[in-house]
């Protein structure tokens, strides 16, 4: 029976979830492509484009059982089964008191963790209506044993978990590619055995996710046959990597290879079969660019501050005609010229004539839809701030390695970011769904739904879509305050942290655990800075800033819910 009484709470419960998931893609996007962008690997648009197939994927297709665990693991719904609409309240609150949250710290540029947000959000809920001995906080079996997969001690465990294991798996992974390749003699050689290796542990990965977790679909394996099938689809995949990839890499990175397109990939071991590279034309760049563009070592940042240094002081003695273009140059390390090549945009300038002319209207069209991915979020990570800090001199304390050794690690790096991304979506995308799909099934049915009840598929299309929209319109805000302000990004490093944090998630996901995607990648990247040798490789403030934010989310969104909730559920009626 459908409760048409609570249509407005239903409405209600539906704008916020999806500004939820629309906060969810504007806030957690960078986790997965933040390094990835910052690296050089892939374009912000790139990113944009894949993190949405990947994100919209992963929601719909493997997003479930993540989506239950947050619907009813928390909050004893057995205590409002005589009264299942006050559940339906409760829930609304949650997810308002969530978005709001969500929408502040996006504002101000805070990478939050979604799930803790609605995880607040629930448990304020449950305080509000039921008093503290309404939540859930420790699980027990029915032998009266603890059971750490039910109540608040999972995610209170997964605070520890998530980046303290992913830190050390980003951490193992960087150290083995550091010395096992990097720092070796001819490195980009030893960088082409390695990548099929990866690759296989990357695929297997995605399978493992696949198979452990499930969606709505069945896998008829057994438990004895489900790590054979990982094993050997990774193996697949590496297998195809060594036969058509490697060998184009080998003639373009190696060889050099000037003449050779994306599309020669297609022809595989008949590559190798090329004869000597004639010389390249004049004005040709090549295909491995230059990842340590604009980021300067010890040495280089050392002599332009003593350098500026002079220069100040020359000024000071009666040069004052040299003040112009140097003087907001300080000792921070600002380039004194800018010789990147510019930035093409996507919108273009603003036409001049009133507004309902063509030219207009086709430049507000394009406005609206590309403005939030015509973003230059790699050059507005130099911009100081409060937070950034002296980026620079944290930049200056990590080593630069072989370009076209990094170059290898960019292809591995977009397969663990999308990775990352698929993962994201199935893990995070409860955050919203999984209160909404208690709202919508309460609302239709009178009834609480029990908990083995399937999340309906268009509500996981539902947070899918707004996770989409969000980061394709206000992703690039949060992006800026990760990847190049929290350590010197580069492909291998950003393929560490990425591969560490996918690794992670997985993990949690297999023991149905609602971990942070912002802690993991926080994890990995704090873990692989950590490797460079200099622990001031590491921007601790934004490091800092991103914990304050972790501890300030459960409380401030609990006290949001619990406010609306006990006002409302109180409050004199008639």
């Amino acid at each position: 029976m459908t409760l048409h009484q609570y249509d407005y709470l239903f409405a209600v419960g539906t704008l916020f979830a999806f500004l939820d998931a629309w906060n969810i893609g504007a806030n957690d996007v960078a986790n997965s492509w933040a390094s990835s962008v910052s690296s050089r690997s892939v374009s912000y648009l790139q990113a944009m484009l894949g993190a949405s197939v990947m994100e919209f994927t992963g929601a719909l297709g493997v997003g479930g059982r993540v989506a239950d665990t947050i619907r009813t693991k928390v909050v004893d719904i057995k205590a409002f089964e005589a009264q299942p609409a006050l559940l339906m309240l409760g829930m609304v609150c949650a997810v308002v008191a969530s978005s709001c949250y969500l929408t502040m710290a996006t504002r101000f540029g805070m990478p939050v963790s979604t799930t803790h947000s609605i995880l607040g959000g629930v448990l304020g809920m449950g305080v509000g209506a039921l008093g503290g001995g309404g939540v859930t906080w420790v699980g027990y079996n029915k032998d009266g044993s603890v059971n750490i997969k039910e109540g608040v001690v999972q995610v209170f465990l997964a605070w520890i978990i998530a980046p303290v294991l992913s830190g050390a798996f980003g951490a193992i992974i960087f150290t083995i590619t550091k010395y096992g390749v990097l720092l070796r003699s001819n490195p980009a050689m030893r960088g082409l055995v390695l990548v099929p290796i990866y690759f296989w542990v990357t695929a297997s990965l995605i399978v493992m996710l696949l198979l452990w977790k499930g969606g709505d679909y069945k896998v008829n394996l057994t438990d004895a046959q489900i790590p054979g099938v990982i094993v050997a689809a990774g193996a697949g995949w590496g297998l195809l990597i060594t036969i058509f990839l490697v060998p184009w890499l080998y003639r373009v990175v190696i060889k050099e290879d000037w003449q050779l397109r994306a599309w020669h990939i297609f022809q595989g071991p008949l590559l190798l079969r090329r004869g000597e590279v004639p010389p390249p034309p004049a004005d040709f760049k090549g295909v491995v660019r230059n990842f340590y563009e604009g980021h300067l070592t010890r040495e280089e940042l050392d002599a332009r501050r003593a350098q500026y240094a002079a220069t100040v002081t020359e000024d000071i003695e009666g040069q004052h005609e040299k003040k112009a273009t140097g003087s907001d140059t300080s000792a921070q390390g600002v380039e004194p010229e800018d010789t990147a090549p510019q930035r093409k945009s996507l919108i273009g300038p603003k036409p001049d004539g009133p507004w309902y002319t063509g030219a207009y209207m086709w430049w507000l069209v394009k406005w609206l839809i590309f403005r939030g991915v015509d973003q230059d979020v790699v050059g507005s990570q130099s911009e100081k701030s409060v937070i950034a800090g002296d980026v620079e001199e944290i930049h200056a304390r990590a080593r630069h390695f072989d370009n076209r050794t990094e170059f290898l690690y960019t292809f591995l790096q977009v397969m663990t970011a999308a990775a990352a991304s698929f993962t994201h979506g199935a893990n995070d995308v409860a955050n919203a769904v999984g209160p909404y799909a208690s709202i919508y099934q309460i609302w239709q049915s009178g009834a609480i739904p029990g908990k083995k009840s399937n999340v309906p598929t268009w509500i996981l299309a539902f947070g899918g879509v707004g996770i989409v929209i969000g980061l394709w319109t206000y992703g690039y805000h949060i992006m800026r305050n990760l990847g190049n302000r929290v350590t010197l990004m580069s492909p291998s490093r950003g393929f560490s942290m990425e591969l560490g944090s996918v690794i992670t998630v997985i993990m949690a996901t297999r023991l149905e655990l609602p971990v942070s995607t912002t802690q993991c990648i926080t994890g990995a990247i704090v873990g692989v800075g950590l490797c460079n040798g200099d622990w001031r490789a590491i921007n601790w403030r934004m490091v800092a800033w991103i914990y304050l934010g972790w501890f300030i989310t459960v409380p401030t969104a609990g006290l949001i819910s619990g406010i609306l909730m006990g006002f409302i559920t109180y409050s004199p009626h008639w």
